[in-house]
């Protein structure tokens, strides 16, 4: 079972995020935590593409919970761009940090339902990213 918490907060997932990602984890079930990296191998500062998305996930006996999911993008443009977070939900520190600013995670609530949406379509149906996966 895969689920959020921080001290008695619930962030809604849905169940389509939640089986993709559980299924992703289902070969790692004895390892103590799991870092998936989502990449689109055409994403540059300069082409634009699909943001490359890191969701790290700890295994807490017969539950996964989710540490973070972050959502980076190119900031600069040519050879001067690099990559930072745009998007990061730190589900450990209940915060929301984005370039505009750090926020109580329960501010983001519907920012974040709006983002997994987009990413469910762009991981499962146009199938965009190579996936890597890191287990600790």
């Amino acid at each position: 079972m895969i689920r959020i918490k921080h001290e008695g907060l619930d962030v809604p997932m849905s169940p389509m995020f939640t089986l993709y990602i559980a299924d992703l984890l289902a070969p790692h079930e004895n390892e103590k935590a799991v870092t998936i990296n989502f990449r689109d191998p055409d994403y540059s500062a300069d082409r634009g593409g699909y943001h490359p998305v890191e969701i790290r996930l700890e295994n807490e006996g017969d539950e996964w919970r989710f540490s973070y999911i972050t959502d980076f993008c190119h900031v600069g443009s040519g050879y001067m761009a690099e990559l930072a977070k745009e998007l990061d939900w730190d589900f450990d520190a209940g915060v929301f940090n984005s370039l505009f600013g750090t926020y109580p995670i329960e501010q983001t609530i519907e920012m974040f339902q709006v983002w997994e949406s987009n990413f469910v379509y762009y991981a499962m149906v146009s199938k965009v990213f190579t996936i890597q996966k890191r287990a600790d």
